[in-house]
C-alpha cells in the first residue's frame, strides 16, 4: 500500500496514525515520514489543520474545495477524544439546532481550534469517573467514512447534558433536544447519574424523568434511586440561571419557569 492509498483511506488523519503506517512497511525514519508529508502538501494531496493533525484531499480537488466531515475532525483532535454534549445529540440525530461548534472528553490538554468557520473544544471528562478510570462508561463506537470515532451514548448524553447545561445551549434547546428521543435504558441513566455522585446532577434528572413520565415511563424504582441523593437544601438547576426560579420540592430543585411552563410552546 503506498501513501496515496493510505490518504484515500484516510480523511483525517493524525501525525501518529501515519508514522505507524510506514513503520508497519518497515519506514521508521523521522526525516523520511516528514519529507513525505511536506512533498503530499505542496502537491496539495493532504492539508495540514494543525500541528500533527491532516485533511486528505480527493483527486481533483483543492484544499479549498475539499469538504471536511467535522465529527471526524473533532475526533481526531485527541487520542482519546469522545464526542459529547451538544455534538453527540447532532451525531445521534437528535438535536434540535445546529450548532457551529463540537466538543469532545478528553483527558489531554488541547486548544480551541477554529477552522472552516466551526469550533472545536476538548473539555475534561467528569472528575469523579476520571479519579476511577471510568471515562469509557456510556460510550459507542460508531463509523464515519470507515474510520471508528467514539462518540456517548445517548443514556450519558442526557445525563451529560444536565449535568453541564452549558455545554448544551440554552434549556429550550436541551428539553426539546432530548425530547426528540424516544427510548432512554433508564437503568443505564440512573447508573451513569449515581457514578456522578453530584447532588444536583441527581435532581435535575430526576425532574427531567418526572416531567415526561407519560413518554418515558420511569419506574417509581428509578425516581426514588435518584431522590436518595437529591440535595438536602434547594439548589438551582444552574449557576448561571441567578436568583429566579420555581421550587420543584419533590426534588429540591429551583427550576426556570421557562421549564416549568414549557414556554417554547407557546409560539407553536
Amino acid at each position: 500500500m503506498k501513501a496515496q492509498d493510505f490518504f484515500a483511506g484516510h480523511p483525517v488523519f493524525t501525525y501518529e496514525e501515519f508514522a505507524a503506517f510506514l513503520s508497519a512497511r518497515g519506514s521508521r525514519n523521522r526525516k523520511t515520514r516528514e519529507s513525505i508529508l511536506s512533498h503530499y502538501i505542496k502537491t496539495e494531496r493532504i492539508l495540514r489543520v494543525r500541528r500533527g493533525l491532516y485533511l486528505s484531499i480527493p483527486l481533483g480537488l483543492s484544499p479549498e474545495q475539499c469538504p471536511v466531515d467535522p465529527y471526524l475532525l473533532a475526533a481526531k483532535m485527541a487520542t482519546d477524544a469522545v464526542l459529547a454534549y451538544h455534538t453527540a445529540l447532532e451525531l445521534h440525530g437528535k438535536a434540535y439546532s445546529v450548532f457551529e461548534e463540537f466538543v469532545f472528553l478528553t483527558r489531554s490538554r488541547t486548544r480551541p481550534l477554529s477552522f472552516r468557520g466551526q469550533r472545536y473544544r476538548g473539555v475534561a471528562f467528569p472528575s469523579k469517573w476520571a479519579e476511577k478510570g471510568r471515562m469509557s462508561l456510556g460510550t459507542l463506537s460508531v463509523e464515519r467514512s470507515g474510520l471508528e470515532i467514539r462518540v456517548t451514548s445517548l443514556e450519558r448524553t442526557l445525563v451529560d447534558l444536565l449535568d453541564r447545561p452549558s455545554l448544551g445551549g440554552t434549556w429550550e434547546e436541551i428539553w426539546r433536544s432530548l425530547e426528540t428521543v424516544e427510548f432512554f435504558d433508564l437503568d443505564e441513566v440512573v447508573e451513569y447519574t449515581l457514578s456522578l455522585e453530584n447532588a444536583t446532577t441527581a435532581a435535575k434528572v430526576g425532574f427531567f424523568l418526572d416531567q415526561h413520565r407519560d413518554t418515558l415511563m420511569p419506574d417509581e424504582a428509578h425516581l426514588d434511586r435518584l431522590r436518595l441523593l437529591k440535595p438536602a437544601q434547594p439548589h438551582y438547576m444552574s449557576r448561571a440561571d441567578g436568583k429566579t426560579g420555581r421550587l420543584v420540592r419533590d426534588w429540591n430543585l429551583i427550576v426556570p419557569a421557562e421549564i416549568v411552563e414549557r414556554r417554547w410552546e407557546e409560539f407553536l
